[in-house]
Formats: structure tokens, sequence, C-alpha cells
């Protein structure tokens, strides 16, 4: 009994000193480390130069501008405009006389096909005109006769009924020679392709000594009549608001980039790119001759509202980090750093800025110098 009250008694007294001990280690005025200072750090965007003044200041401007949407487009052939060249006579080609790329005149030939679809319709068509001429020899007997009473009235109408028959052979052989492309009043196997319309031969599916099956044969040539092309561009998804049909657009081609057109929004396309989110509009463009087929263009879309943005000299904007920034005066002496989104570049060495700034605002000239004198 005596010795469990001895231990429950050195149990107590370890637990009391044991207390006393993290009170002594929590007490500051004991030796204990102070706890953590947490020092705000200074903003990256004000910078300090020991003699600001040196810097010009320079009022942002007014500028009034419509927005303007800038895509890229390429020059392809108005397809109601391009005319196929076919041989509905099959056969041989024996002779080509243009090649891919000429300008073509109405009627011009174009190729000499060997047809023995034309030799067997020029067969038909002298034989139906054979025919034809007994048939009115014997029509003309039959009423010298019936008008004797030699023959009966149902003799002559059989005669009569005859003879047009072999008129209207007559008169199906000598179309078919026309659809053919032959001349009757010329037989030969030899058909001449004439071109249907005038223009630029875009497309060329023939050689010389080649065959041809007519239509179930590729289109010999493709007419293009290039007096008007379309200029076919790539709009993302969120910028269709932006485009409406019939208006117009700006365009400049980068072959000749001092030159802009206008076209005329034919067509917005009812499908998006499932990869790129983009929509195909259809620019409609007069050629003035030097628009050639694949051209790569620019084309700008105007707004229908104006809008009211700052504008300040082009050394004022930094490019640092892909962000566009200018120093606005602060207190004490200090400039702040301030991201801007910039716009197009203006005459006399000035640039837009579309957000960030307003009209009237101050702004360090010239950025990259109060830049490098921080950095220093």
């Amino acid at each position: 009994m005596k010795h469990t009250l001895f231990l429950s008694a050195a149990l107590a007294l370890a637990l009391l000193l044991a207390g006393c001990k993290a009170k002594v280690a929590s007490d500051p005025a004991a030796g204990a480390p102070a706890p953590a200072q947490v020092e705000q750090e200074g903003n990256a965007d004000l910078v300090k130069v020991a003699h600001p003044e040196q810097f010009a200041i320079a009022p942002a401007g007014k500028h009034d501008s419509v927005p303007a949407l800038n895509v890229t487009g390429t020059v392809t052939a108005d397809v109601s405009r391009n005319v196929p060249v076919i041989s509905l006579s099959s056969g041989r080609i024996l002779e080509v006389h243009a090649r891919l790329g000429d300008t073509v005149t109405k009627g011009q030939p174009l190729l000499r096909v060997q047809s023995a679809d034309t030799f067997s319709a020029f067969s038909d068509y002298r034989q139906a005109v054979a025919d034809e001429t007994l048939t009115r020899a014997q029509l003309a007997r039959s009423k010298l006769l019936y008008d004797k009473g030699a023959i009966a009235q149902k003799d002559l109408e059989v005669a009569q009924d005859v003879t047009e028959k072999a008129r209207i052979t007559v008169e199906t052989t000598s179309e078919r020679l026309r659809v053919l492309g032959a001349d009757k009043d010329h037989p030969s196997p030899i058909v001449d392709i004439v071109a249907p319309v005038s223009g630029v031969i875009t497309d060329q599916q023939v050689t010389a000594a080649s065959g041809t099956q007519g239509l179930a044969s590729p289109n010999a040539f493709t007419i293009s009549d290039l007096s008007h092309v379309w200029i076919v561009c790539d709009v993302y998804e969120n910028d269709l608001a932006f485009i409406h049909l019939g208006e117009y657009a700006e365009i400049r081609l980068n072959a000749y980039p001092d030159k802009v057109l206008k076209g005329r929004i034919g067509n917005i396309g009812p499908t998006l790119d499932p990869i790129l989110r983009t929509a195909k509009v259809r620019l409609e463009v007069q050629n003035p001759g030097f628009i050639r087929l694949g051209m790569f263009v620019k084309a700008t879309f105007h707004g229908q509202k104006g809008e009211v943005h700052a504008m300040v000299p082009a050394t004022a904007v930094l490019h640092l980090h892909d962000r566009d920034w200018v120093y606005v005066p602060a207190d004490n002496g200090q400039f702040r750093r301030v991201e801007v989104t910039g716009g197009d570049m203006l005459p006399g060495n000035m640039q837009a800025i579309r957000t960030g700034i307003q009209p009237g605002q101050r702004v360090v000239q010239n950025a990259l110098v109060l830049q490098n004198t921080e950095g220093q």
C-alpha cells in the first residue's frame, strides 16, 4: 500500500515539472525565438529613378476609329463561271490546239477527235436521205394513180405515212450529227471541239493520241471566266458576329500590297471546321486583271459602329514578355507600368491603344529609355 502511494506521488511530481518547463520555454523573456515577421514585397510595376524629371511626359491623344477584323484568304475561281469542254463523240484524239493556262475565245478550236460514232451517224443520215427521196417519189406516183382511180385511198394514205416517217428519220439523224459536232454537209469522221465560252483554261485532262469515251470520260478542258473571282477566308467562331452578308471588305494581295480592292460578302459557311473552329467566308471580287488563282490575300472587315481610343507616341509603348506596356507618372517621383493593348500604327509615328489607358492620360514618351535606366 505504501509502495503504491509512493509511485502515484512520483508520477504527479513528474507531470508538474514538465508543465513548468513548457511554460518557461514559451516565455520570450526566457530566450525563446521571436515569431516570424512577414514582409510585404514591393510592387514590381512601380519604378523609381533618381531624376524623374529627365523623362519627357506626353498626354495620350484621342483617336476615332472603326473596329476592324483582319483575316487571310485564298483566291479561287468562281464556280458559277467555270464551263467544262466535253466531247460527245467517242474516239481517238488527233490534235490538241490549247494547253493549260491558255486564254481562249468562244468558237476557238481546242482539239480534233476521230470518231467512229460520227462515221456511223453520217451513214445513217445518208441512208435516211435516200429513203426519203424514194418515199417522195412513191408518194407522187400514188397520188397520180389515186387521181385516176387506179388505187384505193388507203394505199395513198400508206404512202403518205411512209413519206412522213422518212422525213422524221432525216431530221433525227441530222440532229444527231449536230449534237456530235459534225456538219451534215461535209461528211467526215473528224470532229472539231471548240471553246463554248471565252476565258482561261484552268484544267486539262487530255493529250494528243489519247482517247475519249464521250460523257463517260473526264472533261477535256475547263474554261474559267476570271473577270470575277472568289476569295475564301477562314473566320474564327468568335468573330462571326463581326461580318454580315452583303457588306464589303477591303482586299490586299500579298503580291500587290499597295493595291486595295473591295469584295462583297456573298456567303458565310453554314458549318465550322471541327478542329480549327473556323467558317469559310466567300468574297466576290471583280478582277482588274492582275489577280491570279491561288494568291494569298488579307481581308479587312470593318464594323458598323465607331470607337474612341487613345493614341500615344510609338516610342511610349514597350513590348516586353509578349505584352505591351506604357509608363504613367505616379506619386513621389515614381512611374507605374501599365499593361495596354496596342492597335494600328498611325501617321506621325503614333500608335493607337485599344485598352489600358484613356485619352488625356499622361505617359512617358520613351518607355525603353526608362526601362533601361531602371535596370541599371
